[in-house]
This record gives structure tokens, C-alpha cells and sequence, in this order.
């Protein structure tokens, strides 16, 4: 259903919202709405454009809200038609946040946000493919967690898919959350060296700060205590551009702990509108057998150098821990869900080896070589494995290279080179 025509400059505009099941199992049970918004260049909108399918970096990130037809959005608008899916639980496909999980049991929520995976997500956009695009294929664009769900729709529904282009996100066909962060931690080690290396100095200033913080009795604006632990976790930001000079100009009015940098921090770790990145982050890696039991805490705990009392304290990436949800006020009604979450150990699996090994649909990834949320080696491990797939490894970009409209546009040259997609017979 069409909610809403409009025009953003360079962008004719149609907002769509579909009624879908929760459980893709049980659609004669309990639906929910999932929203995506269609955009094309205004000069071509009455043309029989091909759709290209975004599919956003997470898990639990909503699509981007467009406000120009720079980066890889205007290379796209010149051929297609741009759907960005707001995922499940995120935007405006019935977002999950604490008020939702607040009124649901820990189970009960366990079992909800088991309903908000790379396999139902799939599901809703063969839906919208076929109930609201016509039925013909697509290509897709998948951005870091939106390379997972790139091959879970090659594993499960491959006739809509016309091409699909990747970045910074192949993830291993044999998912195990431990073996991720085993490989993650050196990254980050690395990272935090190539910080201190540019600005020596902050070595000093996150020591005072980290020594004033052990005291305990610092508060963020919305009541929390600002732990060292939390005030590791900010490197998340050191995978992205330019993601050390953010984090420099933050301890650079650090002393005495002024009012505008607590509310920075609060800003940067709260999840307050994205807090399914936090809740799923290691489900994403559940497949078939086997619990995630908290990977990222386990594997820290071989790592001394991350300890809150190391000198120079290193910042943590995109790990998510236990005290998370007992520390952040908006994960705080997540945290018995998230328990059983890691502790099930009968997931769906999520990608079908043999399928993808016989794939034909052009696929083309971008690798970024020193990527320190995706592991650079595991994703060529994948591109060996999935057929009809071209690698580009690139160390020009970090994680956020997308935003390089070189970067698909590469992509897509790689495509036509390989024969161009697959259209409809």
C-alpha cells in the first residue's frame, strides 16, 4: 500500500507499507508492518526501470533517509529504481525498543526477536518484490550486515535476484561467533595503535580520564554511570572514516568532564535508536547447532591488554557484553531476552553451501583489506566458495566505502564485465 507520494529534490518519492507475518512459518498467525520507501530520478519515473534493493548494515539499522542523490544513491538513480527496506524491528517497520520488551517476559521476548533475522528479512523482501514490484528480478546492494542477508537470499529465494553487489560484508558460510572475535581483537589492537600513533598525546589524557572514571560516580545526562568499560566501548568508531579524528576531538575537551562531552558519550553509546544492533549482534552469527554464549566477552577476557586498568587503555569495537544490558538504560529491558538469546543453541540455519556454491547469479564484493568489523580473510574464504562471485580487495577504504560513489560503481563495472545480470525470460 502507497502511504505517501512526494518529491525530495532529485527524488521522486513513494513510502509502501506491507502487512507481513512475524513468523514467516505461521502466516495465518500474528502480522507485523514493514515499510519501504521506492525512490526514483523524477525525469524517469513513468520508465520500466529494474529495482535495485538496498539492504542496510547492522543487524538493526534502518534505512538511510535521503536528503540528496550524492554517493552511491545518485550512481544508482541514474539505472534503477532504489528501494531502502527499513528492516524489521527498525524505522518504520515496527521498531523493537525497551518499551516494546519492557511488557514481554524474557522468553516471550526471546522468542520475538528470534523473528527479526537474515531469514525473515529475506522473506519480507521476496514479499515486497513480488506483491509490490511486479515480480521481476532485482539487483541488491548489501552494506556490511547487508552482505548477510545478500547470501541468505541467495540461499533461500535466488529466482529474484538479478545481481548483487556487496560491501564490506561477506561473512563466513560456517558462522561461529567465537572464531569472529578471535580474529577481531588483533584488529582492534591494531587500530588503537594507529590512534596513539596519531595523537600520542591522548595516551595521557584516556589514563586521567579512565582513573577519574574507576571512581564510580560520574553520571551521563540520562542517569547512567559512565563506567571505563563503556568509555572503551567508543572505538566502535575506529572502523569507519574518519573515525580517529572523531574520537580525538572528544578527548581533546575531555579534562574536568564537561557538560558537552558527556552528552557526546552519551550520544555515541546509548543505542537508544538502534538498540537491535546491540540485542542481535552476535544472534546474527547463529546457524544450525550451537550457542554464541557471549563470544566477544569470552574471547576479551584472553586479551589482557583490553582490561579497564591496561595502560594505554584500548577501546573495544564492535563487541557487544553481558554488563551492556544491566550499564545502558536503553538495553536495560533487552537483558533477559539477550540471555536466552546466547545461551539457545538450535538456530535456523542461515546459508545453504551447496546452493551457493552452484550460485549463478552475478555477485560482486567489495573487500576491504584492513576492514575492522569483517574479517577481510574470511569473506575471500566465501568468495572462493559462492559461484558466479568477483572480489575487489581494496585497502583505500574503511568500512564505510560505500559512501564513496567510486565504490559501486566499481561493483557494477565488475558485473557488466562478467555478462551483465540476469533479466526475466
Amino acid at each position: 500500500m502507497i502511504t505517501a507520494t512526494y518529491t525530495i529534490p532529485g527524488m521522486r518519492v513513494r513510502d509502501h507499507v506491507e502487512r507481513v507475518p512475524l513468523d514467516w512459518s505461521d502466516p495465518g498467525g500474528r502480522t507485523i508492518e514493514v515499510f519501504a520507501r521506492e525512490l526514483v530520478d523524477p525525469a524517469r519515473d513513468r520508465e520500466e526501470l529494474p529495482c535495485l534493493l538496498f539492504l542496510q548494515g547492522g543487524p538493526g539499522g534502518k534505512a538511510p533517509r535521503p536528503v540528496g542523490t550524492s554517493g552511491w544513491l545518485g550512481h544508482a538513480l541514474r539505472t534503477y529504481r532504489v528501494i531502502l527496506l527499513d528492516q524489521r524491528g527498525t524505522g518504520r517497520s515496527c521498531r523493537v525498543d525497551g518499551r516494546l520488551m519492557s511488557t514481554l517476559t524474557a522468553e516471550q521476548g526471546a522468542a520475538y526477536l528470534a523473528h527479526f533475522r537474515a531469514d525473515s528479512i529475506v522473506a519480507d523482501a521476496e514479499h515486497l518484490r513480488t506483491a509490490v514490484f511486479g515480480g521481476r528480478r532485482w539487483s541488491t546492494l548489501g552494506q556490511s550486515y547487508g552482505g548477510f542477508l545478500t547470501l541468505t537470499y541467495l540461499s533461500r529465494a535466488p529466482q529474484g535476484l538479478s545481481a548483487c553487489y556487496v560491501t564490506g560484508g561477506l561473512p563466513s558460510l560456517d558462522p561461529d561467533a567465537a572464531e569472529v572475535y578471535r580474529r577481531t581483537y588483533p584488529r582492534v589492537a591494531a587500530k588503537n595503535a594507529e590512534f596513539y600513533r596519531r595523537y600520542p598525546h591522548h595516551v595521557e589524557t584516556t589514563a586521567r580520564l579512565a582513573d577519574r572514571l574507576a571512581a564510580g560516580d560520574v553520571l551521563l545526562p540520562d542517569g547512567d554511570v559512565l563506567t571505563v568499560r563503556r568509555l572503551q566501548s567508543l572505538g566502535i568508531d575506529f572502523g569507519m572514516k574518519p573515525g580517529y579524528e572523531r574520537m580525538h576531538w572528544l578527548l581533546d575537551e575531555s579534562d574536568g568532564l564537561p557538560e558537552t562531552f558527556l552528552h557526546q558519550v552519551l550520544a555515541r553509546s546509548s543505542y537508544a535508536d538502534n538498540p537491535l544492533f546491540a540485542a542481535l549482534q552476535e544472534s546474527i552469527y547463529g546457524s544450525g547447532p550451537g550457542a554464541t554464549a557471549w563470544a566477544a566477552q569470552r574471547e576479551r577476557e584472553r586479551h589482557p591488554a583490553f582490561a579497564e586498568d591496561a595502560r594505554p587503555l584500548l577501546f573495544t569495537g564492535e563487541m557487544m557484553y553481558p554488563w551492556m544490558f544491566e550499564e545502558i538504560r536503553a538495553l536495560r529491558p533487552f537483558r533477559g531476552a539477550v540471555e536466552l538469546l546466547a545461551a539457545r543453541d538450535d538456530w535456523p540455519p542461515l546459508y545453504d553451501t551447496d546452493r551457493l556454491a552452484a550460485n549463478e547469479v552475478p555477485v560482486a564484493a567489495a573487500v576491504y583489506f584492513d576492514d575492522m568489523y569483517v574479517d577481510s580473510g574470511l569473506q575471500l574464504q566465501t568468495a572462493a566458495r559462492v559461484g558466479n562471485t568477483q572480489a575487489w580487495v581494496t585497502n583505500e577504504y574503511e568500512h564505510d566505502g560505500i559512501g564513496d560513489e567510486r565504490v559501486f560503481a566499481r561493483l557494477t563495472e565488475l558485473v557488466r564485465q562478467m555478462g551483465g545480470g540476469i533479466t526475466d525470460e
